[in-house]
């Protein structure tokens, strides 16, 4: 049926074109797209919140790291200097070594050449006397097997002077031992200052 025309009871049908008030179709208000004020201020107080807690948690890091790295520098420094005191203790024993080589190597040059001034009498006499170089042999032999502690200086001193060398010197042990409770120490500082 057409809009606007009625027979009997029956009621217009509801056309979509037709008018429903005096002045047209009402318009509708659309609602803005976007955030409510209150969603904004929300937003802009949780980005102030991140941005804030980023900082102070970059701060509190930059402290930690600092710190660490002073500490690993100090570590570092009283690492060089056990070193240098362990080089120290090691040169100082080679030195005394070598002097104990040389006192004993200058004795037994001595009781050698008195040996031989001894032994000199023999020297060229006749037919089956030894000769300069026999007495010699001999009282090398004689001195050089009998002072042993020389031999002993030398060695020791041989050993010392290569990387390699053994640890001799209870001072020694005492200062590795006392730097490697100093590097715990300073690590367990570490780990309580972390947590």
């Amino acid at each position: 049926m057409a809009a606007g025309m009625t027979f009997g009871d029956s009621a217009p049908d509801a056309s979509p074109y037709a008018d429903e008030g005096p002045y047209g179709t009402p318009v509708v208000k659309q609602k803005k797209a976007g955030l409510t004020r209150r969603g904004k201020i929300a937003i802009a107080v949780a980005g102030v919140a991140v941005v804030g807690g980023g900082t102070i948690w970059f701060q509190v890091h930059s402290a930690a790291v600092a710190k660490d790295e002073k500490e690993a520098a100090a570590l570092q420094i009283q690492m060089k200097k056990l070193e240098l005191e362990e080089m120290r203790i090691r040169n100082e024993q080679a030195s005394g070594d070598k002097k104990a080589a040389a006192a004993s190597a200058e004795k037994i040059q001595a009781a050698v050449d008195k040996c031989v001034k001894d032994s000199s009498s023999q020297l060229d006499k006749g037919y089956g006397s030894p000769s300069r170089s026999d007495v010699v042999a001999d009282c090398k032999k004689q001195y050089e097997t009998t002072d042993g502690s020389g031999m002993q200086a030398a060695g020791s001193t041989k050993d010392a002077g290569n990387a390699g060398g053994g640890i001799n010197s209870p001072a020694l042990l005492g200062l590795v031992a006392g730097g490697g409770l100093a590097v715990a120490v300073f690590a367990r500082k570490g780990k309580k200052a972390d947590a």
